[in-house]
């Protein structure tokens, strides 16, 4: 149970977009069976701040379907079938924050991330600002902080990293290099 929220939602039943190599939309699935099958869907990435501007990372819990128990620099997770990207980014960055009135998280940039063993998605880099405190979703998030970009940068060859999300942190640094 969590909470007087009756139980959790099982993940693998969340209806989502599946879309092709082009982003375009191709039909719907159960998270689950696109996990099993490959098939390709989109993820939004929110990179938070707090008002001093540190990151905040995480690691995720043992039980999660992707990449459990590893740390995160990014919260936010899949699309949902019929739910705009932007939207997606909010609702997930509000869910693993646990707050509620973020503003609208900024769009960066879109990339296909494929990890070359049927591991693929099209990834929306989103950046928010958070002020509020928080309180990570306990499904989600084992442990947590924010810490400076200089930190993170030591962090990155001490903790065993999301492949995607290490992938979007290198773009992004790309990107706000160019």
């Amino acid at each position: 149970m969590t909470g007087d929220r009756g139980p959790a939602p099982d993940p693998s039943e969340e209806m989502i977009t599946i879309v092709d190599e082009h982003d375009e939309v191709v039909g719907e699935s159960r998270r689950g069976e696109a996990y099993a099958r490959g098939l390709r869907h989109r993820c939004a990435f929110i990179l938070a701040r707090d008002a001093e501007g540190r990151v905040f990372v995480h690691r995720r819990t043992p039980t999660k379907l992707v990449f459990p128990s590893l740390y995160d620099m990014f919260v936010g997770g899949v699309v949902g079938a019929g739910e705009s990207c932007d939207d997606a980014a909010l609702r997930e960055a509000e869910e693993e924050l646990g707050v509620h009135g973020l503003p609208r998280p900024t769009p960066l940039f879109k990339f296909l991330y494929d990890d070359g063993a049927g591991k693929t998605w099209w990834s929306y880099l989103y950046e928010v600002r958070c002020e509020l405190p928080v309180r990570p979703q306990v499904e989600e998030v084992a442990w947590h902080a924010f810490i400076t970009e200089d930190e993170l940068e030591r962090r990155l060859g001490e903790w065993e990293w999301v492949p995607d999300g290490l992938d979007a942190y290198h773009r992004l640094r790309a990107f706000r290099a160019a």
